[in-house]
């Protein structure tokens, strides 16, 4: 662990994210591991270092390099990793984490300031290696210094942006190091960068593909029971619905927000994670009694749900796409972990229709009502809202209707007789697609 006073540490971690038997937390402390000197620029090779007494049983999953010589504790951001327990209605056939077997030189440094190498871990079958670990001197180095990761709690992933050369060195081994670039997540998912690197010996970007993994978890959604369905209970006109708790929480780690109040690191220690609020209700739209002796038509206007203005200004606070996988930004955006993410279609309706996303109209909707009946329209809608860890509000909220989220009730009750149609409202006063 590192000692230094100047060390600005987390006064307690996050809770852990836990994605089968694998724990995951993150750690903003860091020992200096190698300084390579023979390069014309500097760059300086970190070991993540969970404190013991706040992260006991973590270990990291390779080491980090740095351009500069600067410290970067307190600054930068790495995963470390820890096994976890099977809880009920999980399975997994073997343990999330092992040591290598064994490592493999990648690069050797012999210089007159300084003497390291980098290795690669070789993991048992099974398992992957997601970075490289230094040692000042040409000694391997312990099997317990990192972990690896079951193969299938990562995502196989690609190259990034270049981190470090030894251009220049006059070194008869060039040497590079690139970050780890994930791919688009899959609905449901985030895939994120654990903060370790590739390298081999090339300065330049290989032509081939390069082994290189990225964690993945799912973003957990919890569902509560959806609001009680309207019902009239005579002549009277309905009054209003009270507010219903949220019907769907989806639960999304710190780094994958933006946060205006809080700068990316003090996420980690003041709102390890947020909830995005799904909560469903039913707006009346209108109602109307036939008190005549034949069926009567009805028009209403079922107000639009999405404002798109808010639903813009919302992705531009956090940077959340609702309806499609949120970009992939690199470091240099001011991200400290590098990810994508994709809320599941479930949770943004659109695994059944996405017009509600799509158009903001209002719906014109027409009820032919019998002799001596009542009819209320009702529309259903989700009003999105997102909140750190102590429940204070981030940006905007946002709501969701689309054509198919139309409820309609009779009384007295029984079988309905009542056909209808909503239909958008244009601002033309000719418009006269009306279907009863």
């Amino acid at each position: 662990m590192n000692t230094d006073d100047n060390v600005t540490r987390a006064d307690r971690p996050g809770e852990s994210i836990k994605y089968k038997n694998l724990l995951i937390n993150f750690t903003t402390e860091f020992n200096r591991t190698w300084n390579p000197r023979s390069a014309s620029k500097p760059g300086v090779f970190w070991r993540p270092a969970p404190a013991p007494d706040l992260l006991p049983g973590f270990f990291p999953l390779g080491d980090m390099i740095e351009s500069g010589e600067d410290n970067i504790n307190g600054k930068r951001v790495a995963a470390v990793v820890c096994e976890g327990e099977l809880q009920g209605g999980d399975s997994a056939p073997e343990k999330a984490l092992s040591r290598p077997d064994d490592y493999e030189q990648v690069w050797r440094d012999s210089g007159l300031e300084s003497d390291g190498a980098l290795w690669r871990p070789i993991p048992p079958d099974g398992y992957v290696a997601l970075g490289l670990v230094s040692s000042a001197g040409d000694e391997k180095p312990s099997l317990h210094a990192v972990r690896c990761v079951r193969a299938d709690l990562v995502i196989a992933s690609s190259l990034g942006d270049s981190i470090w050369n030894n251009w220049g060195s006059g070194t008869n081994q060039d040497f590079g190091a690139w970050h780890i670039k994930t791919p688009v997540a899959a609905a449901g998912e985030i895939y994120f960068a654990p903060g370790t690197f590739v390298g081999f010996k090339n300065i330049t970007h290989p032509s081939t593909q390069v082994a290189a993994y990225s964690l993945r978890i799912q973003i957990p959604l919890q569902i509560n029971p959806a609001p009680e369905v309207p019902v009239l209970s005579g002549f009277i006109a309905p009054a209003p619905l009270e507010t219903s708790e949220a019907t769907q929480i989806a639960t999304l780690p710190w780094f994958a927000v933006e946060d205006d109040a809080l700068r990316p690191l003090e996420r980690l220690s003041k709102s390890p994670h947020y909830q995005l609020e799904r909560t469903d209700r039913y707006v009346l739209a209108g109602h109307g009694h036939n008190t005549g002796d034949k069926s009567k038509l009805f028009r209403w206007t079922a107000p639009r749900a999405l404002v798109r203005m808010a639903l813009q200004l919302f992705t531009r606070i956090t940077s959340i796409e609702v309806t499609t996988e949120w970009p992939i930004r690199s470091l240099n955006a001011g991200r400290p972990i590098q990810f994508s993410a994709r809320l599941s279609k479930n949770f943004t309706h659109t695994e059944t229709s996405s017009s509600g996303w799509t158009t903001s109209k209002a719906l014109e909707v027409v009820a032919s009502v019998p002799k001596n009946e009542m009819v209320a329209v009702y529309q259903l809608q989700s009003h999105y809202q997102l909140r750190r860890k102590d429940g204070t509000e981030v940006a905007v909220n946002f709501a969701y209707a689309d054509r198919d989220s139309l409820y309609f009730t009779d009384y007295p009750p029984k079988d309905s007789d009542v056909a209808a149609a909503p239909l958008p409202v244009t601002n033309s006063p000719t418009a006269t697609d009306t279907a009863p």
